[in-house]
């Protein structure tokens, strides 16, 4: 049997930590800025762990 090819897509957009969570970039600060408020571009920044229920589906595409 080949090998077993990570989807490269899912690897540029999330992160595995040292203990295995998943962390990616907070959805909703690409376009529209203009029209969203300070503080939510501000709560928007940044990385945060993904619900437990997508783990399961990215890590196999990851090949973890």
């Amino acid at each position: 049997m080949p090998k077993m090819k990570s989807h490269t897509g899912m690897g540029k957009r999330v992160k595995v930590t040292g203990k295995g969570k998943i962390v990616a970039q907070q959805a909703g600060l690409r376009h529209n800025l203009e029209k969203k408020a300070s503080t939510q571009t501000r709560r928007l920044t940044g990385t945060v762990e993904l619900a437990k229920a997508d783990t399961k589906r990215i890590k196999k595409l990851l090949g973890r």
